[in-house]
């Protein structure tokens, strides 16, 4: 049965499209059963399966208890240990500049042109590498980054390579878009790069781009990450238009439930009954035609069908224009998103899904993972399905892939447990990194234009419970199964504290190399180094490119240190402690040992 017929009979049994799905909590192991008389035969093939020797240890129940893992996040020595007492002195300067100046104000950027052409180049680059560039960006190629890699390194602290090239928006750039409120995505971010589409040929650039990336990660160190954005990669129209079909998808699971009465279980607990849904679709199809298409491997084994099933329903083998259409609830018709697009369109498609394996694929060579970042909410419905089935081929021996959640989302948790639940099934490692979000002024601006609800959490604190909610599913999964990674990815002590409380209470060791931290470079060096030298796996975020082209990066970590700056004085206050003891000690010259 083909995708528009399925959905024309869906909407024609219910138009409405008013459903609301309730946040679980516990874990829904109940969700993993295909049939509820054999929870373990026919449920879930990582139960079933005979133990396996992980990548990173396994931790059996016989196992003597380890002491728990304590670190202080106020030894400003230990903190401090890897830098010299010029460069506190430059951090002092750049997260002071950066909390009383926006220089990302049209005002400030004109006065980094005029420096430009009244110092020179070659002064200005000086200046720069002193200051911002120096404090944020590792430098120009990969060769001139692996000594400040290799120091981290020494110092417990790993890198996540990213090339942060970018170019300024022009107005040719800005007439590619896919939608009448799309718009300059670059609006309202201050916290993410943004891509946009030329043509092919630019996105061949900067998957090459990527791939040196990758190489250089490999090159600069045994276990690190390189970062990479699906809309670098293709047309982000593609995106946006196959977001949209998922989600649609998704809504259409949410009516026949709601129709079914289990709209208030948990998203992993709603499970269709089989049979009402043949009835619905009678009169389309011959009930021969219906009863092929819900049976096989995993269709149809139990009577119903839940969420995962229903999601595996759109598989790779359609031709993706014929997924591109949505539906219109007051007419019960398809529309198409766009005109149906061009064979050549098609391809555009296809080599967009090829580029991906070839980034995938150069991983694996190097032995690097690859971190997929999450963008707009409009985008990611799309890049997290992607992810997923990259994670599906390469995540089959160890975690390689990981994909990103973005907790201002009010849906993160929703998202966290069906990908984790998809992983079990199916027996793959999942990888994740949780961050707090990037999007969320421009989100609420577009939300509010075009019209449809506020999809970010009202407030910090609701972030907060919703990254810690998240975060204490995925470490509960590690518990489990061993099968689960996670990057804690975060400025937040009290998050990392967190992290630490619940691994030391289900005996996690940071040896097993389950749990990674991540943060910026040059920020928040009072939270990764002792981290780092207590033995647990962390990371710095680390950018490098020549100095005129990252400037827009520069800009966005300025602004982004700028509202962190005011919200705590925390770090300039160790800063100074550290500086204090070195001057009364006698170590005005201290420079690192390694």
């Amino acid at each position: 049965m083909s995708y528009p017929k399925l959905v024309a009979a869906l909407l024609r049994s219910n138009p409405r499209n008013n459903v609301r799905v309730s946040p679980g909590r516990c874990r829904s192991t109940a969700a993993s059963r295909r049939d509820e008389k054999h929870p373990r035969i026919d449920g879930c093939p990582v139960v079933e399966a005979a133990p396996v020797e992980l990548i990173s240890g396994t931790r059996h129940p016989e196992s003597p208890p380890r002491s728990a893992v304590r670190v202080d996040f106020d030894n400003t020595q230990e903190a401090y240990r890897s830098k010299g007492n010029i460069e506190l002195l430059r951090s002092l300067l750049v997260f002071k500049l950066s909390a009383v100046t926006n220089l990302l104000s049209p005002a400030a950027l004109q006065l980094m042109d005029l420096s430009r052409k009244v110092l020179g180049q070659w002064m200005f680059e000086k200046l720069m590498k002193m200051t911002f560039y120096g404090q944020f960006v590792a430098g120009e190629d990969h060769n001139s980054i692996k000594p400040l890699i290799q120091k981290n390194q020494a110092f417990g602290v790993g890198a996540v390579l990213d090339y942060s090239v970018e170019e300024d928006l022009t107005q040719e750039e800005k007439k590619y878009k896919a939608h009448r409120q799309f718009g300059d995505r670059r609006g309202g971010v201050t916290s993410a790069r943004t891509y946009f589409y030329a043509d092919e040929s630019k996105c061949d650039k900067q998957m090459e781009t990527f791939i040196n990336c990758i190489r250089a990660s490999g090159g600069a160190s045994t276990d690190g990450f390189s970062a990479i954005k699906m809309t670098a990669l293709g047309r982000p129209q593609f995106l946006l238009q196959f977001s949209e079909v998922l989600v649609k998808w998704r809504q259409f699971f949410n009516l026949l439930s709601a129709q079914q009465g289990k709209s208030d279980m948990t998203v992993l607990d709603q499970k269709l009954e089989l049979e009402q849904l043949k009835v619905r679709l009678q009169g389309v199809q011959s009930r021969s035609i219906i009863e092929n298409w819900f049976t096989g491997e995993k269709l149809g084994l139990s009577g119903t069908i839940d969420l995962l099933d229903w999601n595996s329903l759109i598989d790779d083998t359609t031709r993706i224009s014929n997924l591109l259409m949505v539906p219109n609830v007051q007419t019960g018709h398809l529309e198409p998103l766009l005109n149906k697009f061009t064979a050549e369109e098609e391809r555009q498609m296809k080599r967009m899904l090829q580029r991906m394996d070839v980034l995938a694929k150069h991983a694996v060579e190097n032995g690097v993972r690859l971190m997929v970042d999450a963008e707009q909410t409009y985008f990611q419905p799309a890049i997290s399905r992607l992810a997923l089935e990259m994670q599906r081929k390469f995540n089959r021996e160890k975690p390689i892939i990981f994909n990103t959640y973005q907790c201002y989302l009010k849906e993160a948790y929703d998202n966290v447990t069906v990908d984790v639940e998809l992983s079990r099934r199916e027996g793959w490692y999942f990888g994740a990194k949780l961050v707090r979000g990037a999007y969320m002024y421009q989100e609420r601006n577009r939300a509010k234009e075009i019209g449809y609800e506020d999809p970010i959490n009202p407030d910090y604190e609701a972030t907060n419970r919703m990254y810690h909610k998240c975060l204490e599913y995925v470490l509960e999964e590690i518990d489990h199964s061993r099968k689960a990674n996670i990057m804690v990815a975060t400025h937040n002590e009290e998050t990392v504290k967190f992290t630490l409380e619940k691994m030391n209470e289900m005996r996690l060791s940071p040896t097993e190399n389950k749990v990674y931290f991540g943060q910026l470079l040059g920020m928040c060096d009072q939270i990764s180094f002792p981290l780092g030298q207590a033995g647990f796996p962390v990371y710095k975020y680390v950018p490098y490119g020549p100095v005129n082209e990252v400037i827009p990066y520069l800009s966005r970590r300025a602004q982004e240190n700028r509202g962190f700056m005011k919200g705590s004085q925390r770090e300039r206050s160790l800063l100074w402690k550290e500086l204090r003891r070195r001057v009364l000690g006698g170590q005005i010259f201290y420079k690192p040992a390694y």
